[in-house]
């Protein structure tokens, strides 16, 4: 099974869900990639030491996501941060992009599943993962939300449509206010499993 999990971070909290949506891939047993989106933002005057600096860095050899990433894979993954309850400008740019590839039906029954985050609880998880499942509606890819399937999603808060984590504001780096790991690795196996039938 191919999985590509396509995401956008600025702080480490997106890279970090989809780093274990990876890892949990891995381990059983799925071809995958792990992809950002392309940065708009100008970055040549980040911080020295910053969160987002931090994570330039770490990220600096992943790939840059391209349109032929999603028609290799038959399932994916998006994980990306609110932004005023829709998806980031990062990610919006590169769903957008994404047009020749839908004309020719080549997004046809992909399997698709997200997480997003915010620096609240009530933040836009929900209507962001959403938005994303908007989009693969017109693609004609079949969506995979967790429902309540498993505890680890009380645990993060809830959110039956995917992963919600809520950032910690007052350390502004990849630490979240609630447990979100374990939902992450659950949702990443439901989408193998639901794929794999």
């Amino acid at each position: 099974m191919k999985l590509a999990i396509i995401y956008y971070s600025q702080t480490g909290v997106n890279y970090s869900m989809a780093k274990k949506a990876y890892e949990t891939a891995k381990e059983a047993g799925a071809e995958v990639r792990l992809r950002k989106v392309h940065e708009t933002l100008d970055t040549s005057n980040v911080i020295e030491g910053s969160a987002w600096d931090k994570l330039l860095k770490e990220t600096a050899d992943i790939e840059e996501a391209t349109a032929e990433d999603l028609v290799w894979a038959d399932a994916i993954i998006f994980s990306t941060p609110t932004r005023f309850g829709n998806v980031s400008y990062q990610m919006k740019a590169f769903i957008d992009s994404l047009g020749g590839v839908w004309a020719e039906g080549k997004l046809v029954n992909k399997y698709v599943t997200a997480f997003s985050s915010a620096q609240n609880a009530n933040g836009g998880q929900e209507q962001t993962i959403r938005a994303i499942y908007t989009s693969a509606m017109h693609w004609g890819a079949i969506i995979v939300p967790t429902g309540y399937t498993d505890d680890s999603i009380y645990l993060q808060g809830g959110n039956p449509y995917g992963v919600s984590a809520s950032q910690d504001p007052e350390k502004q780096d990849a630490t979240t206010t609630n447990d979100v790991m374990p939902a992450v690795v659950h949702q990443t196996k439901r989408l193998l499993e639901v794929c794999s039938k």
